[in-house]
């Protein structure tokens, strides 16, 4: 599976942006996604989650309520939609996707098998 993510851009405090995730083969359904972030200078963080069924999903508490994950297997894509953006919201957003099981690990980096490329979110304040 390849992942191409997109998306990101230049954004004003309180603005929206959606990235979009493509997947390349025929198993994307299978597989849950997570999106994950890495401000300069930190290490990558879990953002969000979704079951390859989109019946479960899992945020981290800075972005509940402001962020949304959505799949349509159809399409084999995934999308963040990201309302409300602050600054601390910078960072380059990677997707990624595993057949491992959500439940128990889904915000460790280690747990996702493909991880796409990348696409920079900029937060001006």
């Amino acid at each position: 599976v390849q992942l191409q993510a997109s998306g990101g851009g230049l954004v004003q405090a309180g603005g929206s942006l959606r990235l979009s995730c493509v997947a390349s083969g025929r198993t994307f359904s299978r597989h849950n996604m997570g999106w994950f972030r890495q401000a300069p200078g930190k290490e990558r963080e879990f953002v969000a989650a979704i079951s390859w069924s989109a019946d479960n999903l899992y945020y981290t508490s800075s972005v509940m309520g402001r962020f949304t994950i959505s799949r349509d297997n159809a399409k084999n894509t995934v999308y963040l939609q990201m309302n409300s953006l602050k600054p601390e919201d910078t960072a380059v957003y990677y997707c990624a996707g595993t057949k491992t099981s959500l439940t128990a690990s889904y915000d460790y980096t280690y747990v996702y098998d493909y991880w796409g490329q990348g696409t920079l979110v900029t937060v001006s304040s």
